[in-house]
Parts: C-alpha cells; structure tokens; sequence
C-alpha cells in the first residue's frame, strides 16, 4: 500500500465517537508528516528554487540586498482556483519588478480565532463545518507545490505547531501572529524552522514579546513533540537566526508612524536582536480597512527613502477582488470569506508605483 493510498484512507475514514471518553476522541487518523511529503513531494529543482529564495530573504533581512521585501496575497486561502490565478498574476508582476521588490505570496491555510469560526484550508477545506484535515494537509501540499512551481516563494503565518511539520520544507518566510508571539511552544517551534520568520508585535502593540521571542528562538532548546513519523519525541532545535519584527498596531492604534518606527529600531538595537523591520500594512495599522492599505505602504516608502534603513519589508492583504464576503453557499470567486483585501488591479497599480519610486531613489 503507498503513500497515496494511506492518505486517501486517512481522509475518509469515519469519525471515532466515544462519548465515554474522558478527553478528546479520536475524529479522524492522520497521515504522518513525512508520508505525505513523500506522497506530495517536490522536484530537486524546487528544493534548490526554495533554498535561494530563503537566502534571497535573508539578504534582505540583513541589509545585503536593497531590495524591498513584499509579502502579498489573501488573508486566507479558501480557493485552490483563485489562489493559483492569483499566483500567475503575482509572478508577472514579480519578475517586472524584480529589481527593486522581492514579492512573496501569502498562502495562509490557517486562520487564528478570537472566538470561533473556519479555521482554514488546512482545517476545513470543504467550508462547511466537516473538517476532513487529512483532505485540507494535502491539499495545502498540492497548492503550496503548485505555486512553488511557478516560481514564487511563499509565506505562511504558522499557527498549529503540530501542522508546520506538514509543510515547512515548502515555506520561504513565516509569520507567528500577534496572539501566539508570546507562546513558548511557538518560539521552539520557530528555533527549529529552516526559513526566515517574523514575529508580530503584540495585540496591545507593544514590541518588547517579539523581541523576547526573537532572542528566545535563536537558541536551540530541547521541548517535547512529534517526529515525522508522528510518534511523540523529545526533540532538538539549533535555534533559527534569521527573526525580525513586524509591525502590526495594536489596540490603542497603528505603529507604522516615525516615532514608532524610530523606538522599534532603537529598542531592537538595544536588545541585540536584528534591527529588521517589516510592517503590516492592514491590521490595526489600516484600522481593518483595505482601502487605507495604500496609504500605510506609502508612508512606509517615504520613511525608507528618508534613511529608515530598518524598515525593510511591508505585509499586504491582496486579492483577486475588493472586500471581504460572509462563508455562504454561493460564493463570489476571488473575494476573501476573512479580513477584508485589496483587490488585484489597485494591488498591482500601488506595487507598480512604488517600484517606481524605489527603482528612482534607490536607498
């Protein structure tokens, strides 16, 4: 029986009900980590193309390269279809601005709940509350393969860490969200990733938890988990160097400002952690509305063409089209069922712009 096979079972086999159960009961198997990356694998040539990307990624975090780093896409992927007609898009647009922009595209298949809601691809893949996770591992798989084969890195904020085991060898940058950056389980979790990683500010928009968990994930630690096998293990990280912050806003606003900027730096600095600064362009910093994306990432251009050499990357929540919509039985294709996004014709006007105004006053 192959690989293929196993996890075609895994994603049918019925729930385990047992109501006599003191603890959680057993809803469906799951494949191991390492059968469903040798079931979806990727071609030497992609190893090699992601390799470069991270190293391209790195460059930047450290000042080797100019280039602005520019993570896109949606909030979250619910459609393997406009997903992957949103990667075309995203790699014509990278190769013609290549020069002075790294694009890498979002592939978010996991979705942090203040309360309750889709969880993500990777959980719910058919949106409807059945969460089949054997079917939404694969396809995550399938369609991070897919895009890495177009030639684009991808970035993915990792929130399960039982999940990253899935498709960290796939991943060019990753994220760990504002409600996680304090967790210690997710600063292990970062000390063993083999990309670069970024850690939010907190929700309250204090930055003091990123930098602790940036000097926390660079060492190596020894913490409990699973292999890749899946059998429980004690396991070891060497600790990941390669962190920065990101800036998001918090509660009491947006921190993409000067001042903002100029204390991070300072602070980071301080800390002697990496001065690396990327900003968050919706979140509290556009008060949760797409439309003032823009206006964000241009402020974030002026303040680097002004020598804020800390400010090396900006987040962008993008789409095929404008809005959000409400998880329903009909859907508008390419329209974001999360936060609100850009759509891809103002998306691809604001990027051209600014590779102008880069590509003009290089820094």
């Amino acid at each position: 029986m192959n690989a293929l096979t196993n996890i075609a079972e895994s994603a049918t086999t019925p729930a385990v009900q047992d109501d006599n159960a003191d603890g959680p009961s057993v809803a469906q198997p799951l494949p191991a980590p390492a059968a469903l990356k040798e079931a979806i694998g990727l071609e030497p040539v992609m190893k090699a193309q992601i390799a470069g990307h991270r190293q391209a990624i790195r460059e930047i975090l450290e000042g080797r390269d100019s280039r602005l780093l520019v993570v896109m896409g949606p909030c979250s992927i619910h459609d393997r279809d406009s997903a992957l007609d949103y990667a075309r898009r995203l790699k014509q647009l990278a190769d013609e601005v290549g020069d002075s922009m790294l694009l890498v595209m979002r592939v978010y298949v996991e979705k942090p709940r203040t309360t309750v809601g889709w969880k993500g691809l990777a959980y719910d893949p058919h949106l409807d509350g059945s969460d089949n996770m054997a079917e939404g591992l694969a396809s995550t798989r399938r369609l991070m393969r897919d895009i890495t084969e177009l030639g684009l890195p991808i970035a993915c904020e990792l929130l399960q860490p039982m999940l990253s085991a899935y498709m960290d060898d796939l991943i060019s940058w990753a994220a760990v969200g504002a409600r996680t950056t304090e967790s210690q389980i997710h600063r292990e979790m970062v000390s063993a990733l083999p990309m670069p990683t970024g850690f939010k500010n907190g929700t309250d928009g204090g930055i003091q938890v990123a930098i602790d968990a940036m000097g926390t994930s660079r060492h190596g630690h020894r913490y409990p988990g699973f292999d890749d096998q899946g059998r429980p293990a004690l396991l070891r990280s060497r600790g990941n160097p390669d962190t920065h912050l990101v800036l998001r806003g918090g509660h009491h606003g947006a921190n993409f400002d000067d001042k903002s900027v100029e204390k991070a730096a300072f602070d980071l600095r301080a800390a002697g952690v990496s001065s690396a600064i990327m900003v968050d362009c919706s979140h509290a910093n556009s008060g949760k509305d797409p439309a003032r994306q823009p206006l964000v990432l241009n402020e974030v251009i002026r303040q680097r063409l002004n020598g804020m050499s800390s400010l090396v990357g900006v987040m962008l929540e993008s789409h095929l089209e404008t809005g959000k919509q409400p998880l329903g039985a009909e859907l508008r294709y390419g329209v974001s069922i999360t936060d609100g996004c850009l759509g891809w014709a103002e998306s691809e006007h604001h990027i051209r712009f600014v590779a102008k105004r880069l590509s003009e006053q290089p820094v």
